[in-house]
This record gives structure tokens, C-alpha cells and sequence, in this order.
């Protein structure tokens, strides 16, 4: 079964700077890589966002509200995928959420201090 797990969501003040990782497990490299994998977010009382995206070749996309700040990545040796966030604002504060398919990590926690 596969499973997605999130980490590295915290309390930073704003301008500050975090990176979240996804782990993918339960399936084989060959999968992962082959994949487009995001990162979404959904910020309380409003619907839930993608962020960023990245393809199985490497390419990649961004909210316009994240361009310049925020870089996707992917390990495909270690069936993980990553996001530098960079000069947080108070209104990046949400849940982050990794997607592959159809299957959904459980989200972490991000919030940003003014």
C-alpha cells in the first residue's frame, strides 16, 4: 500500500525560511519517478491550493503567489520529494499537502508569524 508522508511544517516568523519533505513509500522507484507530484495547501475557511508541481522529467510550476520563493524538488533515490520555502509571509500560513495521483499525504502544518 502506498503511503505519503509529509514533515518539516513549524512556526517560523515571517521572511523566514522552511522545507518540507515527502515521503513516498509502498511503491516502487520506478513509479515515483515516473510521476507528476504537487504540493497543495489550504489555509483555514478557504479552498485548498496547488502550490507547485513537478513532473517525472524534472519540470516544474508555481503558484504566482509562491514564484521567486518557493523551490520543488524530488529524490528519486529517495522516493522524496521537497519544497524550500523561502521569505515566508504570514499568508503562506496553511496546511501542506504532497499528492501523487490520487493519494494524499496527511499534511503539515505551516505557520508564519508576523
Amino acid at each position: 500500500q502506498v503511503h505519503l508522508v509529509e514533515s518539516g511544517g513549524g512556526l517560523v516568523q515571517a521572511g523566514g525560511s522552511l522545507r518540507l519533505s515527502c515521503l513516498v513509500s509502498g511503491t516502487s522507484g520506478t513509479i515515483f519517478r515516473i510521476n507528476t507530484m504537487n504540493w497543495y495547501r489550504q489555509a483555514p475557511g478557504k479552498q485548498r491550493e496547488l502550490v507547485a508541481t513537478i513532473t517525472g522529467y524534472g519540470s516544474t510550476d508555481y503558484a504566482d503567489s509562491v514564484k521567486g520563493r518557493f523551490t520543488i524538488s524530488r529524490d528519486n533515490a529517495k522516493n522524496t520529494m521537497n519544497l524550500q520555502m523561502n521569505s515566508l509571509r504570514p499568508e503562506d500560513t496553511a496546511v501542506y499537502y504532497c499528492r501523487l495521483g490520487h493519494l494524499w499525504g496527511q499534511g503539515t502544518q505551516v505557520t508564519v508569524s508576523s
